[in-house]
């Protein structure tokens, strides 16, 4: 049938996504294989600033030079938001929006006469509707598919929920994602079963909104149960969770993470702006106060947690005052990392038809400040926890002479000994080394 090269930009469901559509290629017969000889390049796009739309572009031109010769199809957020735009770019065969993700093996098989095949749905008005597959994703959301990329043993991703039934005035994920849905626990036990039988240690369970997971089911259910099911029913000797929005941060969950030695003890839990005045402009639920409580929930029962944060730099309207409020607040926080984001407006959301825009110059000089403040943050977070003895899974990444590995509070550490990756070390975080930490190997330690 052929080979297939995938290009992915955006956050880990998207990257599940991916190694679904990956599975699904593989299984009618397609071959992975390296883009320049590639009969089929797929580009899964991501749209959740203007910066990843502007490097989607970038990467479709930059695959059409080096494979003119094959066919290329983008999906993704940008594909679902803005169809037209990618389908007038040169090189671009199809443009299939999420709502139709599933169709690119049958789309594939279909044309593997050589054939062009015309494409006719598309939601909206106008457009090249002959190259695009675009529904209403609202009205027609896709089966929710758990992906992990095949092959891969160490850390994969399996998305347990897509969607998001919020409506953050900056967010164009709903747009693009549709309503919150989620797989029914027996097939989120039966995919770690499977990914557990394969090799996998530690599994990263991903979702846009995955707080939320389980509200959608009947009979309904929660993470926290599903968690519970997990330990009992699988073996899998790691679990991590990706981002928690702050009212989702429960005493339930946190009781859960802190008695379980087989749950990372780490949070992602987007904070956005340290002011309340700016908060309640982004039609966020939550203040200042109800953070801190949770992050101070969180510290109490696990002191060694790390705790990440996002945060959006120059937000329509923000003063120079709220800046200096969200500074202060992070600054009082012991915060492990900081993701900075500035401000980019997403067409269609609230935020983007506001008329008190910053000047790119402020939003640019807010979004160094609070980069500066998360790395003053990680390295606090590092000085921390030199001394401690962690246990942590090698990774395939190799920094010079070095191994890699990952400690379940989220800390990234260098051994000098030559470990195969995927197997559990046992280490003594002694020294800082830039952004990682310096470990020794326990004698006796665990490596396999």
């Amino acid at each position: 049938m052929g080979t297939f090269y995938i290009e992915t930009f955006g956050c880990r469901a998207t990257q599940a996504d991916t190694a679904a559509m990956a599975a699904s290629l593989c299984a009618r017969g397609y071959r992975a294989g390296q883009a320049e000889g590639a009969d089929v390049i797929v580009v899964n796009t991501c749209t959740v600033t203007r910066e990843a739309d502007a490097q989607a572009r970038q990467a479709i031109r930059a695959l059409h030079r080096l494979n003119p010769r094959a066919r290329i199809i983008v999906t993704g957020c940008y594909a679902q938001r803005a169809p037209e735009e990618l389908a007038a770019l040169e090189g671009v065969s199809w443009v299939i929006g999420n709502t139709h993700r599933l169709c690119i093996p049958d789309l594939l098989e279909t044309a593997s006469t050589g054939a062009f095949v015309p494409l006719h749905r598309l939601a909206m008005p106008g457009g090249p509707t002959g190259r695009v597959l675009v529904g209403d994703i609202l009205a027609e959301p896709p089966p929710l598919v758990a992906g992990a990329a095949p092959g891969d043993r160490t850390r994969p991703t399996l998305k347990i929920q897509d969607g998001c039934n919020y409506r953050c005035a900056f967010c164009v994920i709903p747009q693009v994602r549709g309503r919150s849905r989620s797989l029914p626990p027996a097939q989120v036990v039966a995919e770690v079963r499977q990914l557990v039988a394969a090799g996998a240690r530690e599994i990263v369970l991903s979702g846009i909104n995955l707080g939320r997971y389980g509200r959608d089911l009947v009979p309904r259910t929660t993470l926290a149960e599903l968690l519970d099911r997990l330990l009992a029913e699988t073996a899998v000797e790691r679990l991590r969770l990706s981002s928690l929005e702050p009212i989702q941060i429960t005493a339930d969950l946190v009781r859960l993470i802190a008695s379980s030695d087989r749950i990372a003890r780490h949070f992602h839990i987007p904070l956005q702006s340290g002011s309340d005045r700016v908060l309640a402009a982004m039609h966020r639920w939550y203040r200042t106060a109800h953070y801190r409580r949770r992050v101070e929930l969180v510290l109490e029962q696990m002191p060694e947690a790390a705790i990440g944060a996002d945060v959006i730099a120059g937000f329509p309207g923000e003063t120079e005052e709220d800046h200096q409020a969200t500074l202060a607040f992070i600054a009082s926080l012991p915060l492990a990392y900081l993701h900075v984001f500035p401000y980019s407006p997403r067409p269609g959301t609230p935020a983007a038809m506001r008329p008190d825009a910053l000047p790119a110059s402020v939003v640019r000089r807010r979004a160094r400040e609070l980069r500066r403040l998360g790395e003053e943050k990680s390295a606090a977070f590092r000085r921390r926890n030199l001394g401690r003895c962690e246990r942590a899974l090698t990774l395939p990444r190799k920094v010079g002479d070095c191994t890699e590995a990952l400690t379940g509070n989220y800390l990234r550490v260098l051994v000098p000994d030559p470990v195969p990756p995927n197997q559990w070390i046992q280490v003594r975080l002694e020294a800082e080394e830039g952004k990682f930490l310096r470990g020794r190997i326990l004698a006796g330690t665990e490596t396999s």
